[in-house]
């Protein structure tokens, strides 16, 4: 069995077996058609079709332009990103706004982006690791259910930002050659930087948060340990690429990425006379996480459905620019009068994104029980297979280690819910595979685990 990180020596060895693809397509399509998850409940409108995002969709195809994230029409918005609104209303617009079809053929799309990010889960850990841990780690994101619900319940964009950021990582790690057998590091090309800026404005279109993580994933792809040094003796010049290359490409990556994302800037200025770079919600997000009676996260949305609400009124009165201030304004303003109870509300909140997010439940407390195990130990099982592959040196671990670190600070100091986890919850599959695999398999694993 190879070692980890072991070099290949054909580039078809890091590519999954197409039949995980479609075994979980499938299995993921079967549940939506049989269990009737497509049938979502009418109140308020259908506003749990979509919530936000459904709701400028529906403004779109009806003429209200990216508009009215709530009940009414409240005029222009930048409250949610608009890759995902973009792809509801092209399809309510083919098979009607709410209907049961636009609700199956959504959650069918979601379906295929959590399949195919089976594919990059095993080639993640087949550059990484070995072909077993890849086969486990990719069957495992295709059949188990935990993975599954954010394809087959919310019409969001959780699964296919998911999907974009693991394909961003396949990318990176491509173009750093890991696992790959190689006399000499890899040139990396102009197209490969090129896609890199595009799937990251994607994800920054799909959901801004794990922007945070790009400059670390852009610095790590030129490192000057592994790029631009020049050959060792007795090596060809003509082989060298000179590290101001790497940084040619780079730049022209940042210019595609700048250009991708412009034109949303753009109409934000122009439809709401403010400067916002992704999304406006994040002031009435951190009042509704860090103000009087928080209890760290919220549930449902932040402005009342009902048009007589207060806060509706007052969001329609005031123009979502100046309602966001003047809640910001109000969060910071608690924050600054009761500094150790935003401080424990955030550690809750670090606690909540890792073992899991209080929700209001009638089912038995020992579903619930079972529930929260079921959030919580692949936390465990994911931090300690990091851990252990920082440990054993594996290619690339001090990357993922950083998407670890970046990728939930927002969600500390703002708000948490449990799909904030899941972009992350590839990595974490893999990791836990890893630890498990090194228990049964390597003596010496078992010593580092105990130590």
């Amino acid at each position: 069995m190879p070692t980890p990180g072991a070099r290949q020596s054909t580039l078809s060895a890091f590519r999954a077996p197409l039949t995980i693809f479609w075994t979980g397509l499938l299995i993921r399509v079967l549940y939506i058609t049989i269990a009737h998850t497509y049938r979502f409940s009418p109140f308020e409108d259908h506003f749990t079709f979509g919530y936000e995002m459904a709701r400028v969709a529906r403004a779109l195809v009806t003429g209200y332009g990216y508009a009215d994230p709530f009940s009414g029409h409240t005029g222009p918005t930048s409250w949610v990103p608009p890759l995902y609104p973009l792809l509801i209303a092209a399809v309510f617009k083919l098979t009607g706004v709410y209907a049961p079809l636009s609700a199956w053929i959504l959650l069918t799309l979601n379906s295929v982006f959590s399949a195919a990010t089976a594919l990059a889960v095993y080639e993640i850990a087949a550059r990484c690791y070995n072909r077993k841990v890849a086969l486990w780690s990719a069957w495992i994101w295709a059949l188990y259910p935990a993975a599954m619900q954010y394809a087959t319940r919310w019409v969001w964009e959780t699964s296919l930002t998911t999907f974009l950021f693991t394909a961003v990582l396949v990318l990176a790690l491509r173009m750093r050659a890991v696992g790959e057998a190689a006399p000499e590091p890899k040139r990396q090309t102009t197209s490969q930087w090129l896609l890199f800026a595009l799937l990251w404005a994607l994800i920054a279109l799909s959901n801004s948060t794990l922007l945070l993580f790009l400059p670390v994933c852009g610095i790590w792809l030129i490192d000057s340990n592994k790029l631009g040094a020049p050959p060792s003796r007795g090596k060809a010049e003509l082989k060298w690429v000179p590290r101001s290359v790497y940084l040619v490409r780079a730049i022209l990556a940042a210019i595609l990425f700048l250009a991708c994302i412009a034109p949303w800037i753009y109409r934000n200025w122009i439809a709401l006379h403010a400067f916002i770079p992704m999304r406006s919600n994040l002031g009435a997000e951190l009042y509704a996480g860090n103000g009087p009676g928080s209890y760290g996260f919220r549930y449902g949305a932040l402005i009342g459905l009902p048009e007589q609400d207060a806060q509706h009124r007052l969001y329609v009165r005031l123009g979502e620019i100046a309602y966001v201030k003047q809640r910001g304004e109000l969060a910071k303003a608690w924050i600054r009068a009761h500094p150790e109870r935003f401080i424990t509300l955030s550690l809750k909140r670090f606690y909540f994104f890792w073992a899991s997010v209080p929700h209001p439940s009638d089912k038995h407390w020992l579903l619930d029980f079972v529930r929260q195990v079921n959030y919580c130990l692949p936390s465990i099982t994911g931090i300690l297979g990091l851990v252990l592959s920082l440990r054993q040196r594996i290619p690339a671990s001090g990357l993922f280690t950083w998407a670890f670190v970046l990728l939930p600070v927002t969600y500390y100091f703002v708000t948490v819910e449990a799909r904030f986890r899941h972009p992350l919850e590839p990595l974490i599959v893999i990791f836990s595979v890893y630890l498990f695999q090194s228990a049964t398999s390597h003596p010496r694993a078992k010593t580092l685990l105990s130590s």
